[in-house]
């Protein structure tokens, strides 16, 4: 879990200091486009307290960043699962959710991918915490 909150300030670092990154002797760690757009999303935003599930009505808000993560918007928040194998998530697969509670999204959820264009059955995602994540107020 720290692992994936450490990728993701270490993504807004790196957008944030470009200038510093070219005073290094050590290349710049370029990320990848699901990288790019999650940083893009939390911009502005500090991370909360991971919880095991997060309260949903469909999933119609559900967000596949390619190889990268799952991301909830619910009001002013944005709900951010980094799962256990963010490899697997394809934005162009279809997620099929099995749900143990209707209005719930939990860890511990079923999702099966399915082939957008042939229909077949192409992996599974396993869940692991959802990651709040709030704006900054802005002082002044």
């Amino acid at each position: 879990m720290l692992k994936h909150l450490a990728l993701a300030t270490a993504a807004l670092g790196l957008l944030a200091a470009p200038a510093q990154a070219e005073e290094t002797a050590e290349e710049p760690v370029e990320m990848t486009r699901g990288e790019e757009k999650l940083a893009k999303l939390l911009e502005g935003r500090e991370a909360g307290e991971p919880r095991q599930c997060i309260r949903t009505f469909g999933s119609r808000n559900l967000t596949q960043i390619d190889g990268t993560a799952l991301a909830y918007r619910d009001g002013k928040t944005i709900w951010v699962n980094y799962t256990r194998n963010p490899e697997s998530i394809d934005d162009s697969d279809v997620m099929v959710i099995r749900r143990f509670d209707g209005t719930s999204l939990c860890r511990t959820d079923q999702i099966h991918l399915v082939d957008r264009f042939s229909g077949f059955f192409s992996g599974v995602i396993f869940l692991d915490e959802f990651v709040p994540y709030n704006k900054v107020d802005a002082e002044g």
